[in-house]
């Protein structure tokens, strides 16, 4: 079944929106808790699984569940269709400060491969599945484990990044090396692998962590530069100084983690 085709528009700056036009009949996919407004006509139905196409029937849309299930999603995600005769508008938003970012899926070859809180909303068919990791290094060291979230179809997906956003191609073979939660998201044809920074006193000392993510083309990659867990970890560190409960100067680096495990009770 061919992907409804939406119109969309991004808000704001470092909190954005995306607000979608609907024709009438047309319907979007979020993930759960993601809505922000919308507008009288919009039918709003919550269903196991992605809702495509491809989950037809018991068994599928357990799969689909099931899928969803290991990536740390809902196992629910919920539909928006316009069942009003003109056209009418629904919104998503991010949980935090970032880019929105709009991928025509046709435009990647079909299949785009993301961390598994990246994704947003797409066009209603368009299927969220899994990616295991083959190598044992991206799967152990690489900061999104063993599975990343597939989108796959031929319509237009949204995913979000924290902070500033940044898209490079890659040339066959070209490598670059970057810390590994700052990868959003990558075209299939994109070799992944995590690769040991290469010093003791940098990866003790260093605050960057022991490992650096390796993608090497060709294809098109996406970063962000403030992603989730690094947000998080400032704002426990700042926190525990605050109250008199440890430093948070060191809590990308061993010796931070280390320290925060003797504060632990």
């Amino acid at each position: 079944m061919a992907m409804d085709v939406i119109d969309y528009q991004i808000h704001g700056d470092d909190m954005q929106f995306v607000e979608v036009e609907l024709d009438p009949g047309e319907a979007a996919v979020g993930e759960a808790g993601t809505m922000f407004f919308m507008e009288d006509g919009i039918q709003m139905d919550t269903v196991f699984g992605d809702g495509s196409a491809a989950q037809g029937g018991l068994m599928g849309k357990l799969m689909g569940a099931g899928k969803r299930l290991l990536t740390g999603e809902s196992l629910f995600t919920t539909v928006f269709v316009n069942g009003a005769s003109g056209k009418k508008r629904v919104a998503f938003s991010a949980a935090y400060p970032g880019k929105i970012i709009p991928i025509n899926l046709p435009d990647v070859g079909g299949t785009l491969l993301c961390q598994k809180d990246a994704f947003l909303c797409a066009a209603k068919g368009v299927s969220l599945g899994i990616a295991f990791q083959k190598k044992l290094g991206a799967g152990f060291f690489g900061g999104e484990g063993f599975i990343l979230q597939k989108l796959e179809g031929d319509g237009l997906a949204f995913v979000h990044a924290g902070g500033a956003v940044i898209e490079r191609v890659l040339k066959p073979g070209e490598v670059l090396r970057v810390d590994t939660g700052c990868v959003v998201a990558f075209e299939q044809g994109i070799d992944f692998d995590i690769e040991y920074v290469g010093k003791i006193k940098t990866a003790l000392f260093g605050g960057e962590g022991m490992f650096f993510a390796t993608l090497r083309g060709p294809g098109r990659i996406w970063l962000q530069s403030l992603p989730l867990a690094r947000l998080a970890n400032r704002i426990v560190g700042a926190s525990k100084l605050a109250a008199g409960g440890g430093s948070g100067g060191e809590q990308g680096s061993v010796l931070g983690g280390i320290s925060n495990l003797f504060e632990r009770e």
